[in-house]
């Protein structure tokens, strides 16, 4: 294996802070120094970028992102026992790294960083979705982020780049595609964690477009899109007869078909028939 920098291999990290990855916590830690710096690398080029990283655990990403060039990391931790690890990683980086044990959903990294900043992170599974929603949904576009680059379950992963007509396309999809580029970087198998998951990973890399790529008003279209999808068996007709009583009329104005189902419609056409109820 590699040596990225002059820092202890990542076992030998775990066990002089007898890490332990916790379930409870999401935890899954990547412990191939050769893999968290080929995630570094699926972020592109990091020279003089701004960082958030989400859950860094012992550190071996946090490790990818400096050794790249990073200029700056800011790494939001939630367990306590990985501080020192950390900790460890800012002194042999000076001043590039800053560490904030918390909670990343109560954090405004606009108070740490300096837009636009890149996000790269080995989400811990039990937020990861939430987290790529906020991001995705705020209040202004373009958002204060270039780019994502994220470790999800490949379930999700797949939601994340599905395209109309298949099973894992929905509301993600939507979300993701109407404001960015998205693409699977890379697959990992669960033997590449500790302790390994029951199922595989992807690491999926988004670039925020400047402007939507079809106009729509974001409260809109995420009501269509939730309704559309939370009855996906139904025609659209029915699925979405509460929005409007002429729902009919409104879906052929937008081009589609009363009886088409929600993972037929492409997102142009979500687009277009949240315009018409706007």
């Amino acid at each position: 294996m590699m040596a990225i920098d002059d820092l202890p291999p990542l076992r030998a990290v775990i066990a002089e802070h007898g890490l332990s990855a916790r379930k409870a916590l999401g935890q899954n830690f990547l412990l191939d120094l050769n893999l968290t710096a080929k995630i570094a690398r699926a972020a592109g080029d990091l020279t003089g970028a701004d960082v958030l990283e989400v859950g860094p655990g012992p550190g071996g990403l946090t490790r990818g992102l400096l050794a790249s060039g990073a200029r700056r990391v800011l790494a939001v931790e939630k367990d306590a026992r990985c501080l020192p690890a950390l900790a460890q990683i800012a002194a042999a980086y000076p001043g590039r790294l800053e560490v904030i044990e918390g909670d990343a959903l109560d954090i405004d990294p606009l108070d740490h960083l300096t837009p636009p900043y890149k996000v790269v992170a080995n989400l811990p599974y039990n937020v990861g979705t939430e987290l790529l929603i906020r991001w995705l949904t705020p209040e202004s576009w373009p958002p204060a982020w270039s780019s994502l680059t994220l470790m999800f379950q490949r379930e999700v992963a797949e939601r994340i780049v599905a395209q109309p007509g298949s099973k894992a396309y929905g509301r993600l999809a939507i979300l993701a595609q109407w404001r960015a580029d998205a693409q699977i970087a890379l697959t990992l198998p669960p033997e590449a964690f500790t302790p390994p998951p029951k199922v595989s990973s992807a690491v999926v890399h988004l670039t925020a477009l400047p402007e939507p790529r079809y106009p729509a008003d974001p409260a809109v279209l995420e009501r269509v899109v939730a309704r559309a999808f939370n009855q996906r068996r139904k025609m659209l007709r029915a699925a979405l007869k509460g929005l409007a009583p002429d729902i009919e009329d409104r879906l052929r104005a937008a081009g589609i078909a009363p009886t088409e189902r929600a993972e037929q419609v492409p997102l142009e056409a979500f687009c277009a028939l949240a315009r018409t109820l706007s």
